[in-house]
């Protein structure tokens, strides 16, 4: 059964984020399934999204990182829902967060559980996840990938997997970027608010990720698109302990919880 949560409203960052995430240009993209849509960076760069791509069933690239997750999986970013949708067919227990109305309504359509949240604010099953996804350049929420990356670690179980989507390069970048539609003189684009974002290449994700207990397990391309699974360690650090003295052994589904309390929607799923 597929069910949403709405919170009362998002505060800092969060807020930011949520107004840019649900402008006319990404809402209308999402209803048409198609784009054009990119990243405005301030300089004039643009980067294109793959609207198309997104709002068609998983591929068999997408299907690569999924065979990979254990447990229950939280997708951040979801999206138009097509990898929730993919993992419940599948038989994970799987739920999708997103700011934009748009993407979780679209989500819930196509038979997922989603919620309509930041990844900064209280989630359900919160240190209980099998696995939390960073697919579609989601890795730049919030232009602070060790901040991002110390929040998915308070998410995912002792052992739980991380599986984030890299940029092809190798590069660390940081910037303020808005949505437009490529129509930005007709469309009032120009005025939509700006939002950090960040790109990340695999070697600046694990650098960013190593210190904060994030162990790496996996690296694979496909189709162009380079992945990276990391597991947490299995013991919370502390500021008395560094990386290199927990135990970061792996654990198995079974060992993953099957109950979550509280909002979840995965609670009797």
């Amino acid at each position: 059964m597929s069910r949403t949560i709405s919170e009362p409203g998002l505060t800092g960052p969060a807020l930011r984020d949520a107004i840019s995430w649900t402008t006319d240009p990404y809402a209308n993209a999402l209803r048409k399934e198609r784009g054009p849509l990119f990243l405005r960076r301030t300089d004039g760069w643009l980067l294109p999204l793959d609207i198309e791509r997104w709002c068609a069933d998983a591929d068999a690239t997408d299907l690569s990182a999924l065979r990979r997750c254990e447990g229950p999986v939280l997708d951040i970013g979801c999206g138009p829902g097509r990898l929730v949708a993919a993992l419940t067919a599948r038989g994970h227990r799987a739920l999708g967060i997103d700011v934009s109305e748009a993407a979780v309504a679209r989500t819930l359509r196509l038979g997922g559980s989603a919620l309509h949240r930041s990844v900064f604010e209280p989630l359900p099953g919160e240190g209980r996840w099998g696995t939390v996804l960073l697919i579609d350049g989601n890795v730049g929420i919030g232009g602070d990938p060790h901040h991002l990356l110390h929040r998915t670690a308070a998410l995912v179980a002792p052992g739980g997997l991380l599986i984030a989507e890299t940029a092809p390069q190798d590069i660390d970048e940081r910037s303020e970027v808005r949505l437009d539609d490529g129509r930005t003189a007709h469309s009032g684009t120009a005025s939509a608010p700006q939002f950090s974002w960040a790109r990340l290449g695999t070697p600046a994700l694990l650098r960013y990720a190593q210190p904060l207990g994030w162990h790496p397990v996996d690296q694979w391309e496909s189709d162009g698109r380079p992945f990276v699974s990391l597991r947490r360690s299995r013991v919370i650090l502390t500021t008395s302990q560094s990386p290199d003295t927990v135990n970061s052994a792996a654990v198995t589904s079974s060992q993953f919880p099957r109950n979550t309390s509280g909002d979840s929607p995965l609670a009797g799923s």
